[in-house]
């Protein structure tokens, strides 16, 4: 699927194709845009999301936190272990 952005230099829209991801490259924020499946606030579907320019998805808020919680409580375990060891 194609798109259509506004070319600045010309003031007319030409065509832009996706990469291989299916991700289209927004030049003016330096961000891709795709679509992207999976569930998000308990509701599974489609979802426009965003990629940096190395292809790493951009993490919504609350995966951010979910990730954050994560790795707090890989830190304590390991706190644990190594407590216990002493």
């Amino acid at each position: 699927m194609s798109c259509q952005r506004l070319d600045n230099n010309t003031g007319r829209y030409a065509i832009q194709s996706p990469n291989e991801n299916q991700h289209h490259w927004i030049a003016d924020i330096n961000l891709y845009l795709g679509v992207w499946q999976g569930t998000h606030e308990n509701r599974t579907g489609y979802w426009l999301r965003w990629w940096d320019e190395n292809g790493q998805l951009l993490l919504w808020a609350s995966e951010l936190v979910e990730q954050e919680r994560q790795r707090a409580e890989q830190e304590h375990q390991r706190a644990e272990r190594l407590a216990a060891q002493l």
